[in-house]
């Protein structure tokens, strides 16, 4: 490995929409993704101190984590959206949930960003969620920064967490920040960008040109901590690929800071080679043919829904990420699935739940666009001709569980809130074809405990759950339409119907799943189903 030329980003771009920056942060919970995120904002200038958002009137509000019970729980349970400006680029940042009960959202969220970054904490390395979402970025060739988490405290050794990574994503790896010893015998950072040796502090404390320069520096191998860090450094140079931009942006590669998320080591470094580094806009998957951020006409998709941010007003809001155009507020998009259009009179930037107007905005921006239900994850708003924005699909739950309203008088209101909350993909909902029970379904327990917690605080119904006897719920279609009413016909106790109404059928486990298939070969059934 060589040594990395200083970057410099650079202010003047020749179209606005080069100058963004749209990244999410993923992880395992726990590895400190919302502390990263918060010292991120800080290192930006766009708060004062983590957890502190600095408003017009210099009043702290909000910070990622804003629904109450994320507060209680200390995870994040739902992404967020902070939009801030550094160095002459807009970063648009995507929180997403850590916990595996909430991918879903995660996925949802991935599917609006250019580029990630993926904390790893230093003593646990790979965690299984980390290994899933890594996969989501795989899958859409989203090119990761890595953040390795927590060289103040004891962890593996550096070499040992860089073939990890290398060994288990099939990832080249490059650091560009180095750590000088850990936990106790932390003694500060090399920038091999900025070509300087940091202090924990941040101070510098020598600048070089060629790390050769430190292995020769008396004052600094005197330490035997920092001398030791430095010779595993130079056997990192020797043995790992040099950066390479080209190779980072197609998803093959990642550079590796090293740097504690919770005393803002190695941060600015970060924001800096996301500055730098991370891609402009991309295309996006569309068909018939991909969305290039360079047409003129304006388009974007729908890849969250969020209800009641503001509980006082019962909002509804669709986050929407700008694919191509200028976008101006009063503008009228259509939305593809229904064919009617839309005039948006108040769309805003968001800054988690701080909100301001958005009078203009470019492809890769973040948009939040208040309505009553009109639209829905995975439309598309397009201002010139019609397409259909890809690759957001809803998944199988692997939980199912029938909700049981402890106050009769309130149906009405449960029907309102489960419907808003399956919108949000907090939870699939579902109404049996006989008896018309309201079921939901989702893939881990936690997000039973939000949707009843949601539910009682901001449309004041209480509920429960119990259970309904099937496990496995699959998606089902057919070429011949009479043969798929033949199989509705006969299976009617077994099947529900989702949102858009679509048939889906309920197992009670994985063997009357198969008989079902076996029986039915004319239907097939499906895990995933495309958003409509």
């Amino acid at each position: 490995m060589t040594e990395l030329a200083p970057a410099t980003t650079k202010s003047a771009k020749t179209l606005p929409y080069q100058s963004r920056r749209t990244f999410a942060i993923i992880s395992h919970p726990d590895a400190g993704k919302t502390t990263l995120t918060e010292r991120l904002l800080a290192a930006s200038g766009a708060i004062q101190e983590a957890g502190q958002v600095r408003g017009r009137s210099n009043k702290r509000a909000t910070r990622s984590d804003w629904m109450e019970i994320e507060q209680k729980r200390g995870i994040s349970i739902t992404s967020s959206v902070m939009t801030f400006e550094h160095s002459g680029l807009t970063f648009n940042l995507l929180d997403t949930p850590g916990h595996s009960d909430f991918s879903e959202d995660t996925y949802r969220t991935l599917t609006a960003v250019d580029a990630a970054v993926m904390v790893i904490d230093l003593a646990k390395g790979i965690e299984s969620q980390t290994l899933k979402l890594f996969e989501v970025c795989r899958l859409r060739d989203i090119p990761i920064v890595t953040f390795v988490n927590k060289v103040d405290r004891e962890g593996q050794e550096p070499l040992d967490i860089l073939d990890e990574i290398a060994s288990t994503l099939a990832l080249d790896v490059t650091p560009i920040v180095w750590p000088l010893g850990q936990g106790v015998d932390f003694r500060g950072t090399v920038d091999l960008v900025a070509g300087e040796v940091l202090s924990p502090s941040g101070e510098v404390m020598r600048e070089f040109e060629d790390v050769d320069e430190l292995l020769l520096d008396e004052k600094l191998n005197a330490d035997p901590v920092i001398r030791n860090s430095l010779e595993t450094l130079d056997l990192a140079r020797a043995g790992l690929p040099e950066f390479d931009l080209e190779t980072f942006r197609a998803g093959h590669l990642t550079p590796v800071v090293f740097g504690s998320a919770l005393k803002g080591i190695s941060v600015p470094e970060l924001l800096a080679a996301l500055g730098d580094w991370a891609p402009e806009p991309r295309p996006q998957p569309a068909e018939p043919t991909p969305i290039l951020p360079s047409e003129p006409k304006v388009s974007g998709f729908v890849f969250k829904v969020q209800a009641n941010m503001d509980a006082n007003h019962r909002d509804r809001v669709a986050f929407v990420r700008l694919c191509s155009g200028t976008f101006r507020r009063g503008m009228k998009l259509r939305n593809v699935r229904t064919g009617k259009d839309l005039a948006i009179a108040n769309p805003m930037f968001f800054f988690g739940a701080t909100r301001e107007t958005a009078d203009e905005a470019v492809a890769g921006d973040i948009v939040g666009i208040p309505n009553h239900g009109s639209l829905s994850v995975g439309d598309t708003l397009t201002e010139g001709a019609s397409f259909k924005v890809t690759g957001i699909p809803n998944f199988a739950p692997e939980i199912l569980r029938r909700v049981r309203l402890t106050d009769p008088i309130k149906a009405k209101q449960l029907g309102k809130a489960l419907s808003d909350l399956a919108e949000e993909g907090v939870a699939q909902v579902f109404r049996r074809m006989v008896g018309a029970d309201w079921l939901v379904g989702v893939v881990g327990p936690l997000q039973l405990e939000v949707l009843a917690a949601r539910i009682a605080k901001e449309y004041n119904v209480p509920i429960t759950f119990e259970d309904v006897g099937f496990e496995m719920a699959r998606w089902v279609e057919a070429e011949d339409k009479d043969e798929l009413k033949r199989f509705i016909t006969a299976n009617k106790l077994e099947l529900a119907e989702d949102k858009a109404g679509d048939p889906i059928f309920l197992a009670q486990n994985s063997w009357w799943l198969a008989r079902a298939e076996r029986d039915w070969p004319g239907i097939r059934f499906f895990a995933t189903k495309e958003r409509n």
